[in-house]
This record gives C-alpha cells, structure tokens and sequence, in this order.
C-alpha cells in the first residue's frame, strides 16, 4: 500500500514535463540536480535554528535592548483571586458575551463591571512584554537582512535576475549552484523554526493567516526544489526578504520610542510591499510562471499546482496589504500606535483607566461633598456645592 502510494506521488508525469523522467536528473557530466534527500537536513537544521535564536535573544537582543531603553514587561495590577471566574477563563472562554457575564456576576455576586473588569485584567497579564516583541523582532530583522544580502550575492550575476525568459532556458535540466543549494535549505530551515515556535511567539491578529503562510511557503519551496523550479524559486524568496527586512526594522523602532524612524521605515515597508508583493510578484514572477513555460515544454500537473501556491501567496498578500492600508490612513490622518496584527488589550488597558479615573471622581463627590472636575475626570468645569 504504501509502495504503491509512494509510486503514485513520484510518477514522472506529475512533477516534469512529457517524456522526461528522474533517471534525466541523476548527477552526471559535470551536472548536480536537486535531490528530495536533501530536504531532510532542513529540519535538524531548524532546531539549530531555534537555538541561535534562543541564544542571540538571550543574551545579544536583550543587551541590546537594554541599551536602547527597552524594558520588560509593565507592572500589571494584580488580580483578585475569583475560582469561579478563573475556571471558565480556563476552560470556556477569555472573552465572554453579554449574557456570560450577567450568569457570571450572579454566581459571584459581583456586577457586570465587575466582571468585565476581572477578565480584562487577567487577559492583561498574559500580554507579551515590550521586551520579548523587541527579541522576537530583532531575531527575524538579523535573519531576513542577511537572506536578502545573500540572496542579492547569489543572483546579482545570473542572467535570470535580469531576463525572466533565462529562467526557464534548458528546462529542468538545469545544473544546482552551490549558491542555490545553501539559499534554499537556510531559507527552509527558518521557515520550519518559525513553525515550530509560532505557539509560543507573540500570538497576533493574523495567527491563522501565518500559518498558512509558512506551511504554503514550505510547500512552494519544497516543490520547487523537487521539480527543479530552483530559479524562480529563489527570486520567489529575494522578493519576499526585501520587505520583511524593513518591518522588521520599523517595529524594533517602535518599541524603542524612535518615532521619527519608525514612521519614515514604516513609511518605507509600506512601499516596497506594495511594490514587491503587488506588482513585481504578481506581474513578473507570476507571470514568468504562467505564461513563459509553455513556450518551452507541454504544461502538466507541476506547472498548475505551482501557480497555485503562488497565488495563495498573492491572496496573503492582498490581505496585508489592507492591514497596511490600514495603518498608513491612521499614520496620515490619525496616530499609529500599534500594529493592526496586535490584540486589542492595549485599548483594554485604555478603558481600565478610563474606569479608574471614573472611580476616582465618583469617591471624589462622596467624601468633599462637592465636584470639582479636573482634566482627568470628564474636563466639564467646577461644580456648586450640594
């Protein structure tokens, strides 16, 4: 069964062209073809990867941090201990409804403010700290720079980083670069430590999104190298790190209180992922894919699942771009204060103390006898005495 099924997935019609078979890649007159073994060091090389990472975090991003003024994460006012709440918490929900909290506040004898105001602060506590979003960043920004640097070394070059048409010259017999070779396993190797760690890295808006992303850009690079699409596929990945390297940069920025660089690299970002993601993505690399290999060989299965996955990637694309559209309208005609990806408990903390200055003004009238509004508590003048 599992012979056969193995067969099936490795028949020569679903991966290369009309009368090609593997036997046509097999290493010979000087030439070196990819081989799906070697997609097998990937993985012991993403948990090196996860060291480095724990390593440089630990100890070179938080120096780092420190000297920047970054710190860790805020005091946070403590919870008063409630086992009733703490259970369905746990067990049910972080943020319940309207009717949830009203059966909640009876069964404690609170009120719904309460109540509402119990989950928002336990919720608060599990908020990523400034200091752990700065290692995170600072790790992917160091990764992502050096891709792209290497990436520009491994294709400035090639004749194909200047004429689309050379990428498919000779296909697929086409002769692995050592170059090649080293761009791509770095490059999935890290992918799979972002897998691997994304449980535990600072959960966002986009989580499901994410994932999708990492599993359809291990696919496309997996089946790229077996199918010998390692051309396009490394100008897939050097569009990609181009502007990662920026965001990155513009939220190390961010939580550093550099607001002026942060704006101007976000400002930056912002531009060159529309540029690489919207136009040269779908319109160069896409177009490479869709519309030049029939010029040259009869189209079969590899050549539609593919474009496929390239177009899944364009959809997430597309979907950021309106997150970033997003943040560019506050930028120019409001205040950019977070990334749209984040949770909303910054403006939880907000409403908290909103409530708390509430709170303040209201023992303010039982104990002088009178109001007398400040700036902080509502800004409507002074009152008459009772």
């Amino acid at each position: 069964m599992i012979k056969t099924i193995g067969e099936w997935f490795w028949w020569d019609r679903l991966w290369l062209p009309v009368n090609l078979t593997w036997a046509d890649l097999e290493d010979k007159d000087g030439r070196v073809y990819a081989k799906v073994s070697d997609l097998y060091i990937t993985l012991p090389y993403s948990i090196g990867f996860l060291i480095v990472r724990y390593v440089f975090e630990r100890f070179v991003a938080t120096a780092l941090a420190e000297c920047l003024g970054v710190r860790g994460k805020s005091r946070q006012k403590a919870v008063e201990s409630n086992p009733i709440l703490e259970q369905y918490y746990i067990s049910q929900s972080k943020t319940p409804a309207k009717a949830d909290i009203q059966g909640l506040s009876k069964k404690c004898s609170w009120s719904s403010r309460q109540v509402e105001r119990w989950f928002r602060r336990r919720r608060n506590q599990e908020r990523p700290g400034v200091l752990k979003k700065f290692r995170e960043a600072s790790w992917r920004f160091v990764f992502y720079l050096a891709a792209f640097i290497g990436g520009i070394v491994a294709l400035y070059d090639k004749p194909w980083f200047y004429d689309l048409r050379e990428v498919w010259m000779a296909y697929p017999k086409q002769s692995m670069l050592e170059s090649q070779y080293w761009y791509y396993i770095l490059e999935m190797s890290f992918y799979w430590s972002l897998l691997f760690s994304i449980t535990f890295d600072v959960k966002r808006k986009d989580f499901k999104e994410q994932i999708i992303h990492h599993l359809a850009t291990l696919t496309l690079l997996a089946f790229s190298w077996c199918g010998n699409y390692i051309r396009v596929g490394t100008l897939v990945m050097l569009v990609h790190d181009a502007s990662d390297v920026l965001l990155e940069s513009a939220k190390l920025f961010n939580y550093s209180k550099w607001e002026r660089a942060c704006n101007s690299s976000f400002v930056l970002f912002a531009v060159v992922f529309m540029v690489t993601r919207l136009v040269i993505f779908p319109f160069w690399i896409i177009h490479c894919t869709w519309v030049y290999p029939p010029d040259y060989y009869p189209v079969f299965f590899g050549y539609y699942f593919f474009n496929a996955v390239l177009v899944i990637l364009l959809m997430l694309h597309v979907f950021w771009a309106y997150l970033i559209l997003r943040m560019v309208k506050k930028f120019l005609f409001g205040s950019l204060t977070k990334d749209e990806r984040s949770d909303n408990e910054e403006e939880e903390d907000d409403e908290e103390e909103e409530e708390e200055e509430e709170e303040k003004c209201s023992i303010s009238e039982e104990h002088a006898g009178y109001v007398k509004v400040t700036n902080g508590c509502g800004g409507r003048g002074t009152a008459n005495r009772h």
